[in-house]
């Protein structure tokens, strides 16, 4: 598959608090309004989202009790939206900015107990499987229009899957373009020609796939596959601006700094099992760190009482303040996320296994949690796998828990086994001044155990792109991952598997080792869930044995927010604060 290298933007420059993650498919809380108890990623309740039926697929959505219409939300976040083209979409925060103006086929709804569960969004269920997985159906529902007042065609629905193909199409997901019979040579539909995979039976599309894939409709609830409009398809230019069939529309945008929603009247809630609309409408900012709009929060004046942050998360110079005040905690959402940060390490560089290995021992885990705000935002990782996705074994290979400060002895005795004291290492940083004080960290701990190492900043707005490239230079750089739906397979085949080893892809390491891709295709094709969860913690602990990565920690979610912000939940299908369950209080 050719994914992308943004279908993940962890903000490693500012790691310390807070960072986006892949539109996966994350955890719930059954409170609703999330646990301010400082919750743990291990022991937490795994992931799992069930498929819901056709009534759950029916709208309106759920009413949110107390909750009152009218006034605007606002937003303060760091960083604009690289993308709003669906088709480019890989990134949570695009992907919770972009749920009140996208719809697709699928996606997730969040009931009055904040439980999850998949439905049909544009289309009447979640589909329709047969041959095993190899097929599936939707129809769509009547009485969906597009912001013009035009209605929501079958030629849309089926161009907003042929569009995947074209060459400007970089930045999305790349699962339905690979699992669609005949898409491997497939162009495009601006030429003129459909794809025969792609069936249209009055309000009914079907997919052909070329593998059987029981989770398809897991798929197809990423933003990545919202629908888009034959019409209005400006190719590259619609990244700019998109078409709503959903409960709000782009009024106004400043890149950069700003944008506003407000309601498409042309939405028909009884459509929709899924958005609320409340706020008549949203403003979002950019351009604010993460101590900026923490102590905007903190100070809770005008405005900022109506509130809220998609990306940014509680600064780590404020945690302790923040979470240890019970009225300010009152305000804050606390959410066990799916992600694992981690940092691969380049194996077509750092081929010696003990190498590896020693670098993993070496490693300054608890020095770093520190460093990111303490047990509060984090717990220490020594798995690929989160504890709260399906298919997660709990393993430790390389000490981490009985030495979270690392064992440099331990590792200088595996250098000098491979003959290896002194190894260089080139190690790889956004520029931010939390990723300095950890390449500080990783440097010294790294050197205590008989490695050289040369720290080299990337800036910002490149780094993604240089630690893509297959010859970026670099031995080792932070990356992470969240699955896209709650099962192994959207975490280890673009990850892991040899396949996803090329030019912008996401499996940094490069590792394309036999045993592993064996494993994984084997993974792919089992049917029983339980067995497959198996599969997925064994094939876990295979790749940590080739010591390919560093597991560095879990992510807990401090989210704050203004006073007269109501109803801030989690939306675990999605990864972030649910936007279309918030309103303003009066």
């Amino acid at each position: 598959m050719a994914f992308s290298r943004r279908n993940f933007l962890i903000a490693t420059g500012v790691v310390a608090a807070s960072s986006s993650v892949l539109t996966a498919c994350g955890g719930e809380d059954k409170g609703g309004s999330g646990k301010n108890d400082g919750p743990k990623v291990s022991g937490s309740k795994t992931m799992d989202i069930p498929v819901g039926t056709k009534a759950d697929s029916t709208g309106p959505a759920p009413e949110v009790k107390g909750a009152v219409k009218g006034g605007t939300i606002y937003s303060l976040d760091q960083f604009d939206m690289d993308h709003m083209d669906p088709a480019q979409i890989y990134v949570s925060t695009e992907g919770a900015i972009t749920i009140p103006i996208m719809r697709g086929l699928t996606g997730y709804k969040i009931d009055d107990n904040g439980a999850t569960t998949l439905v049909g969004d544009a289309a009447t269920d979640a589909g329709t499987m047969k041959d095993g997985g190899k097929t599936w159906s939707f129809t769509i529902k009547e009485g969906l229009k597009w912001e013009d007042g035009s209605e929501v065609s079958m030629d849309d629905v089926r161009h907003t899957f042929e569009r995947l193909f074209a060459s400007f199409v970089t930045e999305g997901p790349h699962y339905v373009q690979t699992w669609l019979e005949g898409g491997d040579k497939y162009k495009g539909p601006y030429e003129g020609k459909h794809l025969d995979s792609i069936e249209i039976d009055g309000r009914t599309i079907t997919f052909r796939l070329n593998e059987a894939r029981g989770d398809f409709n897991y798929t197809l609830g990423m933003r990545g596959y919202s629908l888009v409009p034959k019409k209005h398809d400006t190719k590259e230019k619609y990244d700019k601006r998109p078409f709503s069939c959903g409960p709000y529309k782009i009024e106004s945008r400043s890149p950069g700094k700003s944008m506003t929603y407000v309601r498409n009247e042309h939405w028909d809630p009884k459509t929709d099992p899924i958005r609320n609309a409340y706020p008549d409408k949203f403003h979002f900012q950019f351009g604010f760190e993460l101590l900026a709009s923490t102590d905007r929060y903190l100070a809770d004046r005008g405005n900022d009482q109506y509130t809220m942050s998609i990306f940014n998360e509680v600064a780590p110079e404020r945690i302790a303040q923040v979470l240890t005040d019970a009225e300010l905690k009152k305000r804050v959402l606390t959410q066990v996320d799916t992600v694992t940060y981690y940092w691969p390490i380049n194996t077509t560089r750092i081929k010696d296994l003990k190498v590896r290995q020693a670098i993993n021992w070496a490693w300054p885990h608890q020095q770093l949690q520190t460093i990111k705000g303490g047990a509060s935002g984090s717990e220490i990782a020594t798995t690929i796998l989160s504890p709260v996705t399906p298919g997660y074994a709990k393993f430790d290979l390389y000490g981490t828990t009985e030495k979270p400060g690392g064992d440099p002895a331990k590792a200088k005795e595996l250098l000098k086994e491979a003959g290896k004291v002194g190894q260089k290492l080139v190690i790889a940083y956004q520029q931010s001044d939390n990723s300095v004080k950890q390449a500080v960290a990783i440097k010294n701990a790294l050197e205590a155990a008989g490695f050289k190492v040369v720290n080299k900043q990337v800036d910002k707005s490149t780094f993604y792109t240089q630690i893509g490239k297959l010859d970026n230079g670099y031995d080792l750089f932070a990356a992470g991952w969240s699955p896209d739906w709650p099962n192994g397979y959207s975490v280890f085949y673009p990850c892991w598997h040899g396949k996803s080893v090329r030019e912008g892809g996401n499996n940094y390491a490069q590792l394309n080792d036999a045993g592993v891709n064996k494993a994984i295709d084997a993974a792919s094709k089992i049917t029983n869930p339980e067995e497959a969860k198996k599969a997925w913690g064994a094939i876990d602990r295979q790749i940590m044995e080739l010591a390919p990565v560093v597991p560095d920690y879990h992510k807990i979610r401090n989210w704050m927010y203004g006073s007269k912000v109501g109803n801030v939940v989690y939306d675990a299908g999605n990864t972030c604060v649910a936007l279309c369950k918030l309103y303003a209080k009066k």
